[in-house]
């Protein structure tokens, strides 16, 4: 445990999920291969080509739709159904049948994306930091918390989309810190990334905590409170 800033004191403490409390990749991953399989059985039997429908066929159709309404990209849920539907249009599907593909699609990848449970050990850190400080989650992703096993650790949890914007900017910290009634000072945020999660912390006033236990290449440009190289080390914390 590296600290960077002097410490305030502690009255909550919030998560990021994705390649904080586990690893993201492996699912994400696994999620993509369930999704290239889907999509070939699906659209060949709507017409289409047997071909690659992984993640790289789709990056150009979310370029385009990010060019046309940049503010989607705060909600990647959503921006997955507009993707997929812009993209079966521009494939020759009408628009009825592009929109209820799409709808199919997102709710199968929902599935192939919370498909896995949290391990134990985790479960168990987060049930004894739970004895010390009310947790919540705040994440730009849509992982199914209820589904890998992490709701009955946190009080809220906030996901970016429906009006939130994502980290880096500050309104889901600011719910955070509103639902806790706490100061945005007396919130300790702990996640990967030093844009997203480190950045947007100290922007909205809140403390950090950088944690790259699961070396994913999103480095910090600035310094957090306290950098640590495994979540456990949180339970050192003063309370």
């Amino acid at each position: 445990m590296k600290f960077y800033r002097r410490l305030l004191p502690v009255k909550a403490l919030s998560f990021d999920l994705d390649d904080t409390l586990y690893s993201n990749r492996e699912h994400m991953v696994a999620a993509d291969a369930a999704m290239n399989q889907y999509f070939n059985e699906v659209l060949t039997a709507h017409g289409l080509p047997a071909q690659d429908y992984s993640a790289k066929f789709w990056w150009p159709y979310r370029q385009e739709v990010v060019k046309i309404t940049p503010e989607i990209k705060h909600d990647v849920t959503q921006a997955r159904f507009v993707i997929y539907r812009h993209a079966l249009c521009q494939l020759g599907l009408d628009e009825s049948l592009a929109s209820e593909l799409a709808k199919q699609a997102l709710n199968y990848f929902l599935q192939q994306r919370s498909s896995f449970h949290v391990g134990e050990q985790v479960q168990e850190f987060l049930a004894k930091l739970t004895t010390k400080f009310p947790l919540v989650a705040i994440t730009n992703g849509n992982v199914d918390v209820e589904r890998v096993g992490l709701s009955p650790y946190f009080q809220h949890v906030f996901m970016a989309g429906n009006g939130n914007l994502q980290k880096p900017d500050g309104d889901m910290f600011r719910q955070a810190c509103q639902a806790l009634e706490i100061t945005p000072s007396q919130l300790l945020h702990v996640g990967d990334c030093g844009r997203a999660d480190i950045f947007g912390a100290i922007r909205a006033g809140c403390q950090s905590v950088w944690l790259n236990q699961y070396d994913v290449g999103k480095p910090i440009k600035v310094l957090p409170n306290i950098e640590i190289s495994n979540i456990e080390q949180l339970l050192r914390l003063p309370h």
